[in-house]
């Protein structure tokens, strides 16, 4: 998973450049209206909230922003549109598995924009769990391990359930079942630790490699679904090379 990671820390840099242009804070306030709806607006009793509201300062949302997002998930905002989650199951080229999660107001709109992407750059969308069987859910964390002790968070995550703890380049990655998410946030949180990324996520069972001209390609197709505002997270199969980041940085 180490390629998934360094590009991870690479589109995590990119996205000071996205808060710029707001694009990415559209989809920080639909995860906050979900956490809050599902959990309540109260940070201190919905630790997905918290890791919400916690990605949106990290990017410079207005604080008024954050608040109304809250208060579109709790109903205080009658005006406020009904999001849904929703997961969508595709191929990119070369038969690349790919998970997509959106939250969109408007299924139809979605599907349809994803399916035209999808078969332009060579893919398709595919019927529910089709694809999902190639990945696991697992929870995720991640670490600025520059900043902490590795011992120091490998102790945490193992008292807190984790099933594994890694570093990666200069990050700390945390895996443990999807039921363990908050008792390992609770963890981290209680000792004043916080991560640059955290969620449930899909990882492949097993990865495709393909030569560097075709990982460009669907890279670059993952690129652009990103790229709609219904999109929150996308998982693929795909091994991705060190070679191939580098000449992603490079075009």
């Amino acid at each position: 998973m180490s390629g998934h990671s360094h590009w991870a820390t690479i589109k995590r840099k990119k996205g000071a450049a996205d808060a710029k242009k707001g694009k990415i804070f559209t989809r920080l306030a639909r995860e906050i209206v979900i956490a809050a709806r599902e959990g309540g607006g109260d940070p201190g009793m919905n630790v997905r909230l918290e890791l919400a509201i916690d990605k949106a300062k990290a990017a410079n949302m207005p604080k008024d922003s954050i608040d109304r997002a809250i208060k579109r998930g709790t109903g205080e905002d009658k005006d406020g549109v009904e999001f849904e989650e929703i997961l969508y199951e595709g191929y990119a080229a070369n038969g690349v598995a790919l998970m997509m999660e959106c939250v969109t107001e408007n299924r139809n709109r979605t599907v349809a924009e994803l399916r035209h992407i999808l078969s332009r750059a060579g893919g398709s969308m595919g019927d529910p769990g089709s694809v999902s069987w190639q990945f696991d859910r697992m929870s995720f964390f991640a670490i600025d391990g520059e900043s902490h002790d590795f011992d120091e968070i490998f102790e945490l995550a193992v008292e807190a359930g984790a099933d594994d703890i890694k570093m990666e380049d200069t990050v700390i990655e945390i895996y443990g079942k999807p039921s363990n998410f908050h008792t390992i946030a609770d963890h981290l949180s209680k000792a004043n630790i916080k991560p640059d990324e955290s969620g449930i996520r899909f990882l492949p069972k097993q990865e495709i490699t393909l030569d560097t001209e075709k990982t460009i390609k669907v890279m670059k197709t993952i690129e652009i679904l990103e790229e709609l505002d219904d999109i929150q997270n996308i998982y693929s199969n795909l091994d991705i090379t060190e070679e191939a980041i580098q000449s992603m940085e490079n075009s």
